[in-house]
């Protein structure tokens, strides 16, 4: 059968646009070894982004994390408020710089790209999910409060909300 002829399936949908869950800065095909990031100095080497030396006759390709950056499109949001988060912010903001230099230096694609102050609100964009849902954990850990995460379709995308 058929898509035309196939009887309705309740439940069943095809996607408007098909594809567009997909997230538009994961590779599409693995890179030729090694490469390296001329933005970051990043090596791809063994399948996956690593700190390494510059290896000789690299080719040079963006990574996603620069990638990211560059386009102002994060995948992951933290948004801290609340009067404890105000009162301490630096301790608050001590904590995320902490977590976010122990990923990168294991996870290179795994970085902050920005922390701006609105109000009495600090909003904490990542280039990856794992380094979002982290901080927001932690912060849970060290400081109690409450946390909620809200994923994307496909989970490419998180927002963790953490207050007190």
């Amino acid at each position: 059968m058929t898509d035309h002829t196939r009887p309705f399936k309740p439940g069943e949908h095809k996607p408007v646009y098909p594809g567009l869950e997909d997230d538009p800065y994961a590779l599409r095909s693995k890179l030729s070894e090694p490469s390296v990031c001329p933005t970051c100095g990043a090596v791809y080497h063994g399948g996956r982004w690593q700190w390494l030396s510059r290896p000789e006759h690299a080719q040079e390709v963006v990574c996603t994390a620069c990638h990211r950056t560059a386009d102002g499109v994060p995948a992951g949001y933290v948004y801290i408020d609340g009067a404890f988060a105000v009162d301490h912010r630096s301790e608050v903001l001590e904590l995320v710089n902490h977590h976010a230099a122990r990923a990168k230096a294991e996870h290179p694609m795994e970085r902050i790209i920005a922390i701006e102050t609105e109000g009495d609100a600090t909003v904490v964009t990542t280039t990856g999910v794992h380094l979002a849902r982290d901080i927001g954990s932690a912060l849970k850990s060290a400081f109690q409060g409450t946390l909620d995460l809200k994923y994307g379709p496909g989970e490419k995308l998180v927002r963790a909300y953490w207050r007190r």
